[in-house]
Formats: structure tokens, C-alpha cells, sequence
């Protein structure tokens, strides 16, 4: 099983922008999930969701590494115990700003159970990038 989810997206907007949207809490709650997040190592923070019929409605972790441009925190969904890795980098481009995006450890799931939360965050993340977007064209007006 393919145990690491990479995405690739590429922002017409300044990588300080796309940085804030991804590290502030009250950023991440505009675009993402309901936040109290901070973009320090050693925080352990948490994602609170609306509940809807899916289930989850808490993402927990800790933060890893927050030097500028890059992100890395620990997840974990709801009330498993599994723990998989986020990692965010930010690359400025001559137009804008690349951001990679990888979520990995999914394999710590263990069999069927990580063949389906690799389908949801893979789906999930192509969402939230989406969402990113949306929010820096329509709310930062970044361009």
C-alpha cells in the first residue's frame, strides 16, 4: 500500500500570504477547520469540526518543526490512537508561491482501515487545497 499522499499546488499569491493561512489559528479557521493551533514547536494542538454524518469531528497532534516555511505536525483523527505526519513547505516562485504538501504514516493504520483513511485524505487534502485557494483569491485578495 502506498503509505504517503504528496500534493503539489502552485499560488499566485506571496509566500508570507500562503504561509499565514497555513500557520495562524484564526486563518486555519476561516479556510479549514475550527483551529487552536499554533505554529510552535512542541505545541499540541487541536482541529474541531462541525459533526456531520461522517464522523469525525476532532484532529489532534503535535507541532514537529515550524521554522519559516515549513510545517510539520502529527495527526490524529477522532479518538484512534494512530499517529501519521503533515508536513507543509513553501518554495517562492517567480509568480507566486509552490506549496508541497505530504501526509505520510498512513500505513500505521494497518490493513483495510489504512486502505480507507488513505482514500479519505487523499480526497481530503485535493478539498483542503482547494479551500486554501478559494480563501486566499476571495478573503486575502492576494490575488
Amino acid at each position: 500500500m502506498n503509505d504517503v499522499i504528496s500534493k503539489e499546488h502552485v499560488f499566485s499569491h506571496t509566500i508570507d500570504k500562503v504561509w499565514n493561512a497555513i500557520s495562524k489559528a484564526e486563518e486555519i479557521s476561516a479556510w479549514f477547520i475550527q483551529a487552536d493551533f499554533k505554529a510552535e514547536k512542541g505545541y499540541k494542538y487541536t482541529f474541531t469540526a462541525e459533526p456531520n454524518e461522517k464522523g469525525c469531528t476532532i484532529i489532534s497532534g503535535e507541532v514537529k518543526n515550524a521554522n519559516p516555511y515549513e510545517l510539520v505536525y502529527t495527526w490524529i483523527v477522532g479518538d484512534t490512537k494512530t499517529e501519521t505526519t503533515v508536513s507543509w513547505k513553501l518554495e517562492s516562485i517567480e509568480d507566486g508561491t509552490k506549496l508541497y504538501l505530504e501526509h505520510s504514516g498512513i500505513s500505521n493504520y494497518g490493513g483495510e482501515t489504512a486502505v480507507k483513511m488513505f482514500e479519505s485524505f487523499n480526497g481530503g487534502w485535493d478539498n483542503c487545497i482547494s479551500e486554501l485557494s478559494g480563501y486566499l483569491k476571495e478573503t486575502v485578495h492576494a490575488g
